[in-house]
């Protein structure tokens, strides 16, 4: 267990302030607050579709550092590490004394008490969190959930249970998934990154094993087949998952491609579950889907309602995304082109993302349109994101999106350009994307079809519905 934090009773509170309340977590929190009859606002930098969703759900929220619209009133302020330490608002909280805490403070506070499914990982976490949350919501076991994505089924990343279970995306960044009680661990990677923050690798790694030996006694650890370090857990129970390795706990087998997505049997250790069906794309989502089905299955869930949870599963937002779906295509007709669009933002996740693409989508042109996210991730891992991205064909890149960060002297997106093998590469400024998509549009392969790919997890996804509306009247 957690030792517990010097904070006001959470659950108790009955005005709460948010400063950045448009990032993912701080929105579910938001969310849970709002839903107990809590008054809740905030600030965040910008307007986006999540803050206008909080706004027509009745939170009141401002886009300037204006002391004169915050809450002066509020019994918690709630504050992410990407706002800066110089912002105006959180300073006259501070300075006013104020009980200002930390996102994963407040999110480990609600929790403490309850029975935690908790999901870690540098990717494939928001995709395997949401499926479990969602297997959960459909089988009648009920939990309450805080996602880092919006589930495509509920439009949201928060939902309340009559049940005091908590399905929770673990954040590493910051070390925020320490301040959670888990009765249940997934930890689906541990590849280096927030390097800014950990320094090297195995610092890194250390604190997925510090997670996982938050594991409450009898609870169960869930994790990769290979993970490195995962004896190092001192977990009362552990299982291993895996794609399709046998040597692993819980595996796929029989995995078909059907129509753009997968049909598999799942082996647990005292089970299978023939002929699951995963009605999105990627590979990866396969082996995301295995590990969540484990972790339902540990809390005895029928194995029927479970398939049939899984085949209703229609997604994350941003996760392998189909905004121009795949269509049925007649014998000579013209080849529409797919649009992905995908949060990836690790060498990893880019690879799993890009293959998956291939094994979807064999025999057609793949081209990704990339944009980086900070400066210092750039410059740890440009080697590893040039060898992922040369899985496509056409590969063309935005420029860094900074973040929370000022630039690094000599950090930019040509980092990546001149480390790609491939000779198809460009790095385009965000109208000369758009320029460029006007005239691909007029030269698609018809005959055999384009998949095109956004990736990012910066403000790339605001340029989607634009590209849609272009490739649709090609």
């Amino acid at each position: 267990m957690n030792e517990p934090i010097d904070v006001p009773p959470v659950r108790a509170a009955k005005s709460v302030y948010f400063i950045g309340i448009g990032g993912i977590g701080m929105s579910a929190l938001a969310r849970y607050f709002k839903g107990r009859g809590v008054r809740v606002s905030g600030y965040d930098k910008t307007e986006s579709d999540l803050t206008r969703q909080l706004v027509s759900e009745g939170i009141a929220v401002h886009y300037s550092e204006d002391l004169s619209l915050i809450d002066k009133e509020a019994e918690i302020v709630v504050y992410t590490p990407a706002v800066p330490k110089e912002h105006a608002e959180l300073l006259w909280y501070q300075q006013h004394n104020f009980p200002v805490l930390k996102r994963s403070d407040v999110l480990g506070s609600i929790t403490a008490e309850a029975f935690n499914i908790c999901v870690a990982g540098t990717h494939g976490k928001t995709t395997t969190s949401t499926m479990v949350a969602h297997i959960l919501r459909n089988t009648g076991h009920g939990t309450n959930a805080f996602l880092g994505g919006i589930s495509v089924n509920y439009n949201t990343n928060f939902w309340a249970s009559f049940n005091d279970v908590y399905v929770v995306e673990a954040d590493e960044y910051d070390r925020s998934f320490w301040k959670l009680s888990p009765d249940v661990a997934i930890i689906t990677s541990m590849d280096p990154d927030h390097l800014d923050i950990y320094g090297d690798a195995k610092t890194m790694e250390d604190a997925f094993v510090t997670f996982g030996n938050k594991i409450k006694p009898g609870g169960l650890l869930i994790y990769k087949f290979g993970l490195k370090r995962a004896k190092e857990i001192r977990a009362d129970r552990t299982w291993s998952y895996s794609l399709q390795n046998e040597a692993a706990d819980v595996y796929g087998a029989n995995i078909r491609i059907e129509n753009g997505g997968y049909t598999f049997d799942v082996h647990l250790p005292d089970t299978t579950l023939y002929n699951v069906r995963l009605n999105i794309g990627g590979m990866h989502n396969v082996e995301n889907a295995i590990a969540a089905i484990a972790a339902v299955h540990s809390l005895d869930e029928p194995g029927d309602r479970i398939s049939n949870a899984v085949a209703s599963f229609k997604g994350v937002r941003r996760r392998f995304e189909y905004i121009i779906p795949p269509a049925a295509q007649e014998p000579g007709a013209y080849v529409q082109p797919v649009l992905i669009d995908d949060y990836a933002h690790h060498p990893e996740e880019l690879k799993a993302l890009l293959k998956s693409a291939r094994s979807l989508f064999p025999g057609r042109i793949i081209t990704v349109i990339f944009q980086p996210h900070l400066f210092s991730r750039t410059k740890d891992l440009f080697h590893g994101f040039a060898s992922s991205l040369s899985v496509a064909d056409r590969i063309l890149l935005l420029p860094i999106y900074p973040a929370r960060e000022l630039p690094i002297e000599g950090v930019s997106s040509a980092l990546i350009l001149n480390e790609i093998d491939r000779e198809d590469k460009q790095l385009l400024s965000k109208e000369e994307l758009m320029m460029w998509a006007e005239n691909h549009s007029k030269e698609l392969n018809k005959e055999f079809g384009e998949v095109i790919i956004t990736a990012g997890a910066g403000d790339i996804d605001l340029l989607v519905s634009r590209l849609k509306e272009i490739f649709e009247k090609a």
